[in-house]
């Protein structure tokens, strides 16, 4: 029976591991803002953010600084923008490896 449970939460452990590692290795076109100003996420400042297959995850790689002015009109504060990016999930975060601003029309 210990057997059985131990093998059980193996495989429930694996699982949730596979769960939150995802790559994107084609560029792909998601929505970025800052997550706690715009997609309503906890954090203790303005932080960059993304929204991938309708879940969102702080960035690593680049910051919401690197973009403009984050509290301009349509700064990442005050609209949801635009990004090409690869990149990988891990756990709760997309750690970037590109990420390219779609300019607006």
């Amino acid at each position: 029976m210990k057997k059985l449970v131990f093998l059980v939460l193996l495989f429930v452990g694996i699982s949730m591991q596979a769960q939150d590692k995802k790559k994107i290795e084609k560029p792909q076109i998601v929505e970025v803002s800052c997550g706690e100003c715009q997609f309503g996420m906890e954090g203790k400042s303005c932080d960059l953010a993304v929204r991938i297959d309708g879940k969102t995850y702080f960035v690593d790689g680049t910051t919401i600084h690197d973009h403009g002015d984050a509290h301009a009109k349509n700064g990442f504060c005050n609209a949801i923008r635009k990004a090409s990016v690869t990149g990988e999930i891990i756990g709760n975060r997309f750690k970037a490896t590109s990420f390219t601003l779609i300019a607006e029309k």
